[in-house]
């Protein structure tokens, strides 16, 4: 049902929707039942001239049976739904998939900092490109996100991926997404930070790989591309600087 609102970018996000869907259908169908029940009753037992109301004590058979089943029916579903919730968490929260890359993701009063590996794949090196309110990723690849917070606490939201992860001071959280879908979206801080909560908005950038990896070099400096003569000519110089 979200998925007509709200598209789905992530690998888990059709699993997180299934979850809304059960839960909607279930309540939808209890609360038309009990409405329809509330006017059926409010009509049919409706006052009359001449007649008195019956008290009811509750303690027949048919009385009791009356509130049992519906009662044991309503936490059958409640298990349904919570079976289901296991499943969705092990996904999203407990199993974490082999990344093919990682991102650094910083919150602070009032914006978002996100570390990219580099042109050597790796994060926390020298070539790691920081953007300011700008989450670039590639389509396809399995990511393993490292949140923290350098002063409240914040919640990275992005909605289209069906993802919501408190950031805590003094903590680093980890966890994964797999953006499945080209486009921009938002990003949002989902946890009441301060006056200024409200204007912390962020963008996540899903690009295929051939315009992700050209991101990249662009915004690597020529002096940290292994492929450069610039580099190649730093390179020759150390060597030789050793050599001697």
């Amino acid at each position: 049902m979200l998925e007509y609102f709200l598209p789905r970018a992530s690998s888990f996000a059709g699993s997180i929707d299934q979850l809304f869907d059960i839960i909607t259908y279930l309540v939808m169908f209890w609360f038309t039942l009990t409405l329809a029940f509330f006017l059926y009753v409010v009509f049919r037992f409706r006052h009359k001239p001449g007649q008195k109301a019956q008290y009811i004590t509750g303690e027949t058979h048919r009385q009791k049976m009356a509130v049992e089943v519906p009662h044991y029916l309503i936490l059958l579903c409640d298990l349904v739904i919570l079976g289901y919730t296991f499943v969705v968490w092990h996904e999203v929260k407990i199993d974490m998939p082999e990344p093919d890359a990682e991102v650094r993701v910083v919150s602070q009063q009032w914006a978002w900092t996100f570390y990219h590996a580099g042109m050597d794949g790796e994060l926390g090196t020298e070539d790691d490109i920081a953007t300011i309110n700008e989450l670039h990723l590639k389509k396809d690849a399995q990511y393993t996100y490292h949140l923290e917070s350098l002063d409240v606490m914040h919640s990275f939201s992005i909605p289209v991926f069906r993802l919501k992860q408190d950031a805590v001071p003094g903590r680093i959280i980890r966890g994964h997404f797999q953006p499945i879908l080209e486009g921009e979206w938002d990003i949002q801080c989902a946890e009441m930070c301060g006056y200024g909560h409200g204007f912390m908005p962020a963008r996540v950038i899903i690009s295929s790989a051939e315009e992700y990896d050209a991101w990249v070099a662009e915004n690597t400096p020529d002096h940290l591309k292994p492929d450069t003569a610039y580099a190649q000519n730093e390179s020759e110089k150390k060597e030789a600087s050793n050599n001697g």
